[in-house]
């Protein structure tokens, strides 16, 4: 997996890009890529929509550069704009209308994680959870990624929603039952899920 915080960027390529230096903005684009596509690609599942939303994530980060003031991590700051326009697009009503005719999320997930596998490396447990996840309803698998993969607090993701704290509680916990289902039906047997779903 490719973390925001896995990410490397000259010291002043923030303000060398803001002055519209094509260099520092591309290194940018570069330093970024992997882990906001790889965002996308969790919140998002069909490939398509995800390629089109870290595209649009990279138009804005580097439309607003002046807005970022510096307070926290440049990757934050990143982070936080991919999250939203993924959630934005999961909640537009166009995208509700459009999700009963997709029958290929698990399918496509899983040839996704085998062209990201090493070479050799036996990756069908992480394929059975990569289809655990897809067959998710869209708010929960986010649920899932924002707190138990890029460390979002119940209260944050709760927020993000609109709602409370609760409601991420409760998205989690029902979540990490029908992965928990899902993984004993395909004969893995998985420790992974967090006991706790307290932050």
């Amino acid at each position: 997996m490719c973390a925001f915080s896995d990410t490397e960027l000259p010291p002043d390529a923030v303000e060398r890009a803001r002055s519209g230096d094509l260099g520092a903005q591309e290194a940018i684009y570069r330093a970024f890529e992997r882990p906001v596509f790889t965002l996308a690609r969790r919140l998002v599942p069909q490939r398509a929509a995800a390629e089109d939303l870290a595209q649009d994530v990279f138009v804005e980060v580097l439309t607003r550069l002046g807005q970022y003031e510096g307070r926290g991590s440049f990757a934050g700051w990143v982070r936080t704009i991919a999250v939203n326009k993924c959630l934005m697009h999961l909640r537009s009503p166009w995208q509700r209308g459009l999700r009963w005719l997709d029958r290929s999320v698990a399918g496509e997930s899983a040839e996704v994680l085998e062209s990201m596998a090493s070479p050799g490396r036996d990756c069908g447990d992480a394929m059975d959870m990569e289809r655990a996840l897809a067959r998710l309803p869209d708010t929960a698998r986010a649920v899932v990624w924002l707190h138990d993969v890029e460390g979002y607090t119940h209260a944050e993701i709760g927020a993000l929603f609109g709602n409370t704290p609760s409601f991420s509680k409760s998205q989690l916990a029902r979540a990490h039952v029908k992965l928990r289902e899902s993984l004993q039906a395909s004969g893995v047997e998985s420790s992974c899920m967090p006991v706790s779903t307290s932050c």
